[in-house]
């Protein structure tokens, strides 16, 4: 079975890509596979310059195929922010939850049906330090008042998805992954290579 690294660091994206892949004869691994990679910085405009330049700095390091993700959150009272800077946001040494209260303080006066946002994922898939393909997903909700539900990592507890009901929080993996953005983004990418996509060769 080939091996395909995804490169984040994030447990939580990993263990969704990771699932994901498991029906098409790859195995996955992190960026654990490449200790002494430095981080790689996230210097672009968009999601999926981002992803580029992640894929393709990663791809250098390894003769695996790489993929990396960059994702983030559109709020639309906050003209599209944090976006690119979804991690980010809130400034330095904030957790998910720091982030989460502030996001859910800066919209404290924007009414219910205002606090329309979407998820986006894009991912790019590279080899030798060349992107070959990218795959893209988004998915449209709304922002809560309060954090609802454990499961997860990120804003999930503050995203409700209209046609489940409840936030990402409260879902499972399996049916987070049946509705999000990066479930559809990998999803794109698992037709691509049972499809025998050729620009995929190096994965399938």
């Amino acid at each position: 079975m080939k091996r395909l690294l995804v490169a984040t660091g994030n447990p939580g994206k990993l263990g969704e890509i990771a699932v994901a892949l498991e029906g098409v004869g790859v195995v996955v691994v992190g960026l654990d596979a490449l200790p002494e990679a430095a981080e790689v910085a996230e210097t672009g405009a968009t999601f999926e310059d981002n992803a580029r330049i992640k894929a393709a700095a990663y791809s250098r390091l390894t003769p695996m195929p790489v993929v990396a993700d960059d994702s983030g959150l559109e709020v639309d009272a906050l003209d599209g922010a944090p976006g690119v800077h979804s991690a980010r946001y809130g400034g330095p040494g904030l957790n998910d939850a720091a982030r989460t209260r502030k996001l859910v303080e800066a919209l404290r006066a924007v009414p219910d049906p205002d606090r329309t946002v979407r998820f986006r994922c894009v991912l790019a898939v590279a080899s030798e330090g060349r992107v070959l393909a990218t795959f893209e997903g988004a998915v449209e909700g709304r922002i809560t008042r309060e954090p609802r539900g454990s499961g997860g990592f990120g804003y999930d507890p503050v995203f409700f998805h209209p046609p489940s009901g409840c936030t990402f929080a409260e879902l499972t993996r399996t049916e987070k992954q049946a509705v999000s953005h990066r479930g559809a983004a990998v999803e794109a990418l698992v037709r691509a290579i049972r499809d025998r996509d050729p620009r995929l060769r190096s994965i399938g």
